[in-house]
Formats: C-alpha cells, structure tokens, sequence
C-alpha cells in the first residue's frame, strides 16, 4: 500500500498555470505507474494523465493534451502536474493515484488501487 497527499490547488483564473503535486509514502513509489483524475460536480471521475513506471512514458486525456505535463520525482517519491491555460471546465478536484506494482500506465480508474483524498481545483472566468 502507498498514501498519497495531494497540494497545490486553488481558486485561480481562466488562463493561468497551476501545478499540483502528490506526495507518496513507502519505498515502491518509483515501481508503480501514477495517475491524476478529477471529479467535477454532477459528474463521473474521469482521467486526466498517467506516467508510466519505468521509462515514465506519459499519456493525456484529449481534453488536456497540450496544457497539461505530468511528471514524477522517484527521489522525492513525487507526482506532479503542472497546468497552463487552464479553462472553466477544467474545474474539479483532482485526486492522485497509484497502479500496482510493475504494472501498465492506463486510463482505467480500476487499475488504481491508491487514491489521495483529493485537492480541489476552481477556475473562474
């Protein structure tokens, strides 16, 4: 099992940057594939990005490709996204999430079985 804290969220404008990080416990951070997901209001969890464990191939939901970055740190035993352009809809909380150990990056929420408790993103218009 790992623990995942979530930071960086806020109220922000339409526009501007904003970088999430994801803090991990234990010592399999660097062996697992990680995932960001956000819940808006009224809707399902939905992916966002993932980063591989190994050579940390990335992949983008359509709706972020070009202005979000994920990243991680395995020294820091950190994940990270960093947001540009952020827009109305990007609006939810963003929660953090660990694959199992050695396994595939994906855009399934159910290949994730650690999940931080989430930090909420708001853009304004």
């Amino acid at each position: 099992q790992v623990q995942l804290v979530e930071s960086g969220g806020g109220l922000v404008q339409a526009g501007v940057s904003l970088r999430l990080s994801c803090a991990a416990s234990g010592r399999t951070f660097s062996s697992r594939p990680m995932g960001w997901f956000r819940q808006a209001p009224g809707k399902e969890r939905e992916f966002v990005a993932a980063i591989s464990w190994g050579d940390s191939s990335t992949y983008y939901a359509d709706s972020v490709k070009g202005r979000f970055t994920i990243s991680r740190d395995n020294a820091k035993n950190t994940l990270y996204l960093q947001m540009n352009s952020l827009k109305p809809e990007d609006a939810a909380v963003y929660y953090c999430a660990a694959g199992r150990v050695l396994r595939l990056a994906t855009m399934d929420s159910e290949d994730y079985d650690n999940w931080g408790q989430g930090t909420q993103v708001t853009v304004s218009s």
